[in-house]
């Protein structure tokens, strides 16, 4: 990882462009499943951690989305 790398990964970057409606679309969809599991797993840390891994999985998705802009394809 070059110096480039590592400024842009620690830099804020405010929404632009679509970003915000693709992150709404991420978390309503990770919303949807959260709440499948949610509904069909028993109290368990198992579920907890099903539905930690979830949240995870957006915030990745999130910052995919604001870091990679540059290289997004529409479809």
């Amino acid at each position: 990882m070059n110096r480039e790398e590592i400024e842009h990964l620690f830099t804020y970057h405010p929404p632009q462009d679509d970003q915000p409606i693709r992150y709404e679309v991420i978390r309503e969809n990770a919303k949807v499943f959260a709440s499948k599991i949610n509904d069909m797993v028993p109290e368990c840390p198992e579920k907890a951690y099903a539905i930690a891994k979830i949240r995870e999985a957006v915030m990745w998705a999130n910052a995919g989305i604001v870091c990679r802009n540059r290289t997004h394809r529409r479809g």
